[in-house]
């Protein structure tokens, strides 16, 4: 009698595991990925530049030729600014409009490596990919960025998932190979998925649309270093099928050639100063250590570093019992070493160009997480060491924000102490459920902490816009009218790139940088130089926490 009544019980917990995951992966989505795309105003040099050039396209109607304040522009290709000018035809010109296409591009990312994650480790792996990608720092900053980043990025990564199904990676544990030579017997070219091919092939084209030439060396860097581990070099060259290549050239070489065509500096400025030079020189300017990706990866991945210095554990213990990696593992591993590598060698260094490393290593750690949850002992370790984490991260925030401007006022900031709270006690929860053996629930404490955090953050980034972003500084110009300031004719005075480019973009036309001869009149500087400018006379709006730009008008009588 025990056993009929117990079997509807099970379906009942099984249907609702399942509604709760449905559940947790959606809003895990759509807060990491899509909630305050537009609250903020575009920041740093980067954003206000491309998002001009996106409006322009949408204004001249002229798809090819990218335009910065009406001159031809070929610091980038063209995949963004053709998404973010998609956007703002169908949204309207606005911030979220020119951030979406990095959102949607994120989505795809997570979405098909989880596929990936299914097809080879099963659903447990995938569903806490679904959940732990896109909470990584990486991810949600990124996705949340104007820029050329986060397309590159899932663009290659759904080039990678591609190339995994043409190797044949992606079956299930009880069909996979387990060595190049098994590999190697699955009917070679013949055998391979044409869907797979055109992917590859579609998917690398939209990556070197995305930004240049770097993705079809790190596809191949990638693949040619795998293939050096494990003496695959047979399976690396199913790559170049030539439907494979048919389908990158259709879908990378008409923009390129068209753009070539419409402008004969094309190929110097973008493929010879902005490709070899920027990768060969320092003549950009962005130079750093060696070592500067590996602390850069670190973050990217938080909160979730301590998973991947377990899922090195695992490894190293598997390789100790001569347990063999999985073909896909290892394939995921060479690319995120070729990656790093390949980066750290350049002249020229960012934070961004490491993205497409964070997926691949996020995989592992999905995998790691999905098996240690089934020893007690190890994942407890693993459950603590995310609680120590959350909690080093409200350490860090409380620093990190009582230095950034406009994180303190008159009174102290109070979203600076709720969010050093939730941290610190939500780390603490994850802690205690792990010393009484709850790994699971600690890891979806771990999950919810973030969650809420990056869920309600929008009254810190509320704060923090004037400070970063130039979209106030219009404001406050408008109203600084009936001082004298004329917006028309003002002028950046020793006003760095980033605010000035954001003013360019906010008035609509581009905010020169004053000459040193002219008499003083209309201006935006910085809080820096606002004492000199009341000396010469200027008149200044005052502020508690100074924005990024300020307006300043000489006085009417000198008008």
């Amino acid at each position: 009698m025990d056993e009929p009544s117990q079997a509807p019980a099970q379906t009942r917990w099984k249907l609702a595991a399942r509604i709760g995951w449905a559940a947790l992966i959606v809003a895990t989505l759509y807060v990491c990925y899509f909630s305050h795309l537009g609250t903020l105003g575009f920041i740093g040099p980067d954003e206000p530049r491309y998002a001009w050039v996106a409006r322009e396209m949408v204004e001249s109607h002229d798809w090819v030729t990218p335009r910065l304040y009406g001159k031809p522009w070929f610091e980038k290709p063209v995949l963004y600014y053709w998404g973010a000018a998609l956007c703002f035809e169908l949204f309207g010109v606005n911030e979220a409009a020119a951030r979406l296409p990095s959102a949607l591009s994120a989505l795809l990312a997570t979405l098909s490596l989880a596929w990936l994650a299914w097809r080879v480790y099963g659903g447990e792996t995938a569903r806490w990919l679904l959940v732990l990608l896109p909470t990584t720092v990486g991810m949600i900053g990124f996705s949340h960025a104007a820029t050329m980043d986060m397309p590159f990025t899932g663009m290659l990564t759904v080039a990678l998932v591609a190339a995994a199904v043409v190797l044949g990676f992606a079956r299930p544990a009880a069909e996979s190979p387990s060595s190049p030579d098994q590999t190697a017997t699955v009917k070679g070219l013949l055998a391979t998925p044409w869907s797979a091919l055109i992917a590859f092939g579609v998917f690398l084209g939209a990556a070197v649309l995305a930004k240049g030439p770097a993705a079809i060396v790190l596809c191949g860097g990638a693949v040619l270093l795998w293939a050096l581990f494990t003496r695959g070099w047979r399976d690396a060259f199913r790559l170049l099928h030539p439907v494979a290549i048919a389908a990158f050239c259709v879908t990378a070489l008409p923009w390129y050639i068209l753009c070539a065509r419409r402008n004969p500096d094309f190929f110097r400025v973008f493929i010879i100063e902005h490709n070899f030079q920027r990768y060969l020189t320092p003549e950009f300017r962005h130079i750093q250590p060696f070592w500067f990706y590996v602390p850069i990866l670190i973050v990217a991945a938080s909160p979730w570093v301590p998973l991947v210095f377990a899922r090195a554990r695992v490894r190293f213990e598997e390789h100790l019992r001569n347990k063999p990696a999985r073909p896909v593992a290892k394939f995921l591993w060479s690319w995120v070493l070729f990656v790093t590598l390949f980066f750290s060698l350049s002249k020229s260094k960012l934070p961004g160009y490491i993205l497409p490393a964070v997926p691949s290593v996020i995989m592992g750690v999905a995998l790691s997480l999905a098996r240690a949850l089934q020893s007690e002992r190890f994942s407890r370790w693993i459950a603590v060491g995310s609680g120590v984490s959350l909690m080093m991260l409200g350490t860090v925030w409380a620093f990190v924000d009582s230095q950034v401007p406009g994180g303190q006022d008159i009174v102290p900031a109070p979203w600076q102490r709720q969010m050093t709270f939730v941290f610190s006690i939500g780390g603490l929860i994850v802690v205690t459920l792990a010393a009484f053996k709850r790994s699971r629930p600690a890891m979806f404490a771990t999950l919810l902490t973030f969650l809420s955090l990056t869920a309600n953050g929008e009254s810190a980034l509320v704060r923090l816009d004037p400070v970063f972003s130039s979209r106030h500084a219009v404001q406050d110009a408008l109203f600084w009218s009936r001082e004298g300031f004329v917006i028309e004719r003002a002028c950046a005075y020793k006003l760095p790139r980033g605010p000035r480019y954001g003013l360019s973009f906010y008035l609509h036309r581009e905010v020169r940088e004053c000459a040193s001869t002219e008499p003083l009149g209309s201006v935006f500087t910085t809080a820096q130089e606002v004492a000199d400018l009341k000396q010469q006379g200027a008149l200044c709006p005052p502020y508690i926490v100074f924005p990024a730009a300020i307006p300043c008008a000489a006085r009417k009588s000198q008008n």
